[in-house]
């Protein structure tokens, strides 16, 4: 069963009526154990079984509420459980766990819950919770996520969420990505769990990001104003005598290493795109930076 909203075309799904199938509850599932365990024609009857209380909860919470898998997990820990001498089948949680592999994930890697588990994992890192992320990881990695897949998503979190609050934080990411194309499966995995970790207890800002989208957006509009001539590029005596570098001022030059200079096309020129936070490194950015922008408009 699929989600609807991600296989079907939108025009089609506007003239369809959906339903949504809720997961069953503990005592729903029961009662569908139940009742496939005592028909004869239709179901397990033929084999007498039952299962222990652990085989039982076990299969109802690794189920995700699905009848489906506990079905087709019950019919084969039942089969693969020999009867004793009374011909009864006691399923203990070893058959049941056997039975299951790794189904006992709902897990879709091209539908719903594939986004709903990366989203997850996204969240909780976002929120600041280590065990959460570190769970959600691990839910990832056992339903057969291709663990490069979510390195990736860890690599831009770190810009995207924590940015210049933890420049490690990029680092961090881009050396799990190093160490799981070295070691691989599993040795590897323990490299994303130490970014996960890491990412999560860093101090978050979005400053960059955001920074980046209000410039990219300025950018497609502002596309024909000219690079300003003291910063052009000067590589012939002719581009020289048309002003090409004129008054450009060598900041390395300076004491201080900076000197006032507008470096936007005039048009634009005193737009603030980054904002850094108080938080992490970019506290120590921001009041520098506020003194600097200070010193432009003077």
């Amino acid at each position: 069963t699929e989600n609807p909203s991600f296989e079907v075309i939108r025009p089609l799904l506007s003239r369809a009526q959906v339903l949504v199938l809720e997961p069953l509850d503990e005592q729903e599932l029961r009662v569908v154990m139940d009742r496939a365990l005592r028909d004869v024609e239709r179901g397990l009857g033929k084999f007498p079984a039952r299962l222990n209380d652990d085989a039982c909860r076990y299969l109802v919470a690794a189920s995700g509420g699905d009848a489906r898998i506990v079905l087709n997990a019950l019919e084969l820990a039942v089969m693969s459980t020999p009867p004793g001498p009374d011909e009864m089948r006691v399923v203990d949680l070893d058959a049941v766990e056997e039975a299951l592999q790794r189904r006992a994930v709902h897990y879709d890697k091209a539908g719903e819950e594939h986004f709903n588990l990366i989203s997850a994992l996204h969240k909780s890192l976002r929120g600041s919770d280590p065990d959460a992320g570190l769970y959600w990881l691990a839910r990832m990695l056992a339903a057969g996520e291709d663990p490069l897949y979510v390195v990736r998503r860890l690599v831009r979190f770190a810009s995207e969420d924590v940015g210049l609050a933890d420049p490690q934080a990029l680092v961090q990411t881009l050396g799990a990505l190093q160490a799981y194309h070295f070691l691989g499966s599993p040795e590897g995995d323990l490299a994303l769990a130490q970014a996960v970790v890491y990412l999560a207890l860093a101090p978050k800002s979005n400053a960059v990001y955001t920074a980046f989208g209000e410039a990219s957006k300025l950018a497609k509009v502002t596309g024909a104003e000219k690079v300003p001539l003291h910063i052009r590029n000067a590589p012939t005596a002719l581009l020289k005598e048309l002003g090409y570098g004129k008054d450009y001022r060598y900041p390395h030059d300076d004491p201080s290493g900076w000197v006032p200079e507008s470096y936007l096309p005039e048009r634009i020129a005193g737009t603030v795109f980054y904002r850094p936070t108080p938080r992490g490194w970019e506290g120590r950015f921001k009041g520098l930076l506020e003194r600097r922008r200070q010193s432009q408009k003077g």
